[in-house]
């Protein structure tokens, strides 16, 4: 959705990325604080300050009801969330764009989102890939990436997208020996972040999925 997100953001008159939704909205009046970052982010406007989400549904509409916006929701975990952030196509003006990311299709459906697109896990080229840009930051070169242990390490992210991101931040900037003894750690006791992503993705599943 981020990449998505910064190759059309230019085409919009105002952008704004919600991310990780599904744990900022946690914490007491965190959906408020959502809706304020999202007035911020395409008006620029710091006055304009929310402290109701009732009210800041009233405030979006009439703020951006004409303008051509661009909205990222990303990781939505209940209907509630798209009710107080982007209700529907008329809160914003005409050839406005919302894209909306969540682990339940079920919810998108609820919710009128039309079309609906279904991610699938990274290959594995694509999981390199990526496990190598968060783990080296460009900063080796490609021959010296293949005397780490990638493949091993990418076994612990079954080719979730997330998973293979906080992968690879755990592992930036450590030497080989450094990879093999963390490598080692997780497979005894598997990484926190890294089981959450997991475990939610597997809660996402539909039933028969689950006993496959």
């Amino acid at each position: 959705a981020k990449a998505v997100y910064n190759s059309i953001a230019s085409k919009f008159e105002g952008c704004c990325f919600l991310g990780n939704v599904r744990a900022n909205s946690i914490p007491h009046g965190g959906l408020v604080r959502l809706q304020n970052n999202l007035l911020y982010e395409i008006l620029g406007d710091r006055k304009v300050k929310m402290t109701d989400a009732d009210r800041g549904i009233q405030v979006i509409k009439e703020r951006l009801g004409s303008k051509r916006v661009l909205l990222v929701i990303d990781d939505v975990k209940e209907l509630n969330q798209l009710d107080k952030l982007a209700g529907g196509l008329d809160w914003f003006g005409r050839g406005s764009r919302i894209i909306i990311t969540t682990r339940d299709k079920h919810l998108l459906i609820a919710h009128q989102v039309y079309p609906i697109y279904t991610a699938k896990a990274l290959d594995n080229d694509e999981a390199r890939n990526l496990l190598i840009l968060n783990a080296f930051k460009d900063n080796r070169n490609p021959d010296e990436c293949v005397q780490f242990p990638i493949d091993t390490a990418l076994l612990y992210a079954h080719g979730l997208p997330l998973a293979v991101n906080i992968l690879g931040s755990l592992l930036c900037g450590k030497g080989i020996n450094q990879w093999h003894a963390a490598l080692d750690g997780y497979r005894r006791f598997p990484n926190s972040d890294i089981q959450k992503v997991l475990q939610t993705s597997y809660n996402a599943l539909e039933d028969p999925l689950k006993e496959a």
